[in-house]
């Protein structure tokens, strides 16, 4: 059964920045109602009710009785809330959305993991969340809090997908394919790399860089160059000979 909470409204006619200050610091919270064909409404909501609200879990599930003076009260569900980006708890704005109690209605609804995994307790696995709501169409009054998921059985390797999930009175409308939750082996870790041996008996580094082969040919080049001019005189005196 849907959780209920009773919030008292009144109509305002005026709207703006201006008048949002105003009515906060009358203690009342700018708000609107829409839905069910209907234009959307402004309204102020007394804003000890609304953070008392807000402050309970399960704010986006709960089936509001909103009253109005001189009107019969009308179911609604939270939309949206508005905050101060600079102070958060500081609430600027409600949006209500109109419900019938005999119409079935879009909600999401958090998941709630039941019990520890097998592969968790035994085997040192993780227990991998990779969806924490589910899309529901439900009636109003039928609203769960939260939706139960038992991963008890769960061990390495194994996953829950929404095909494999049952829910009395509400439709699952998640892609059936879609992965709730997995049990994954525990990360192995990491092995240093030995130092190769080779490394501790490095040949000292050489402080005076040793002569090239290179210079050493080209002096004896030069020197060949030198002692072919000493020579070359002789050569041409035997051939006068």
């Amino acid at each position: 059964m849907a959780r209920q909470v009773t919030l008292h409204a009144s109509p305002r006619d005026r709207s703006g920045k201006g008048v949002a200050r105003s009515l906060r610091r009358e203690g009342r919270i700018p708000a609107v109602i829409y839905g069910r064909g209907r234009d959307p409404e402004a309204l102020s909501l007394e804003a000890t009710q609304v953070i008392r609200f807000l402050s309970e879990s399960g704010a986006a599930t709960t089936l509001v009785d909103l009253e109005v003076p001189g009107r019969a009260s009308v179911k609604a569900l939270l939309r949206e809330v508005q905050r101060n980006p600079v102070r958060p708890a500081d609430v600027i704005h409600l949006d209500l959305y109109e419900v019938r109690a005999g119409e079935k209605i879009t909600v999401e609804v958090p998941i709630n993991f039941v019990g520890s995994p097998e592969g968790v307790r035994n085997f040192g696995g993780v227990l991998d969340m990779t969806a924490h709501t589910l899309e529901v169409r439900v009636l109003p009054t039928e609203i769960p809090d939260h939706l139960d998921v038992d991963v008890t059985a769960l061990n390495i390797g194994q996953s829950i997908h929404v095909s494999d999930l049952q829910f009395p009175n509400l439709e699952i409308l998640n892609d059936p394919r879609q992965t709730v939750c997995t049990v994954v082996a525990p990360r192995a870790e990491e092995v240093a790399a030995p130092v190769a041996e080779a490394a501790e008996v490095a040949e000292p580094e050489l402080i005076r860089k040793p002569k090239e082969e290179g210079e050493e040919g080209e002096e004896g080049e030069e020197g060949g160059k030198a002692k072919a001019k000493e020579e070359a005189p002789k050569a041409k005196g035997k051939e006068k000979e």
